[in-house]
């Protein structure tokens, strides 16, 4: 059986080696954050986690414990920071906290690292810390740092969009708490779902524009923006290999391209 790759499992001296052998980092990046009455609150740290332990299997990498609160959810993309259940953090909070733990791994003697998006709205502030902690670890010496950032959905390719959705996609923005993350759960963890209490409302509709503080009403009353009836464990595998087949693929090109870069 292999060891495992989960950081977390292993004992220092091993984790020790393997950092000195080069080994990069995934850092899942998620939130606490409800999805609806048909599942549990933990999406966004479960399915970047897995996604991630299958990718570090492929390239023998290292996944860290998951960040497992993000930044506010948006009505737009999450259903709204105002509905119970959902527990998040100020902006600046995020991006010190990946900052503190990419210059600690960076100590520890890590070069590659990827931070693996689970919530739509950790973006930018991810990206403010991971900026702050070259920033600083080039004050301390440190200047061949490697950082990734990706969301996993950003692998679904149109072909298994098609098989998917086949009567009609309808959008990623609205994908809170829908098919995909309902299919994924169904896959990896189908226990957290009940399917008897998936919402059958259609996908929501909003302006071309934010109000602060949010409308609620604007919020389908189940907090998801579209429903996941036709969500299955099957399509849930689907979107699992795809993920994992293109996210182990593009590490490799982006560490490869970044030092390409750096002897030039």
């Amino acid at each position: 059986m292999k060891q495992s790759v989960v950081i977390g499992e292993l004992a220092a001296p091993e984790y020790a080696r393997r950092i000195g052998g080069g080994w990069p980092v995934l850092i899942p990046l998620g939130a606490l954050e409800q999805h609806g009455p048909h599942m549990s609150m933990n999406p966004d740290v479960l399915l970047p986690t897995a996604i991630g332990v299958a990718v570090a299997q492929n390239i023998d990498a290292l996944v860290a414990p998951a960040i497992a609160y993000g930044y506010k959810s948006q009505q737009k993309s999450g259903g709204g920071n105002h509905l119970c259940g959902t527990t998040s953090l100020d902006g600046h909070t995020l991006s010190s906290t990946v900052k503190d733990i990419l210059k600690e791994f960076a100590r520890h003697g890590a070069r590659k690292i990827c931070l693996i998006n689970g919530h739509f709205e950790n973006s930018m502030f991810a990206v403010e810390g991971i900026d702050l902690a070259l920033r600083e670890l080039k004050w301390e010496g440190i200047h061949d740092l490697q950082v990734v950032m990706l969301s996993y959905w950003d692998f679904v390719t149109e072909q298994t969009i098609a098989r998917i959705y086949p009567d009609g996609f309808p959008g990623w923005a609205v994908e809170h708490g829908g098919v995909l993350e309902t299919s994924l759960m169904l896959h990896l963890h189908p226990h957290l779902v009940d399917m008897s209490q998936v919402p059958t409302h259609a996908a929501a509709t909003f302006p071309p524009y934010d109000v602060f503080p949010p409308i609620p009403e604007w919020t389908p009353a189940s907090g998801c923006l579209s429903s996941a009836a036709h969500a299955s464990a099957e399509k849930g595998k689907l979107l699992f290999d795809v993920c994992v087949e293109g996210m182990s693929q593009a590490l490799g090109e982006a560490w490869q391209a970044r030092a390409k870069a750096s002897r030039t």
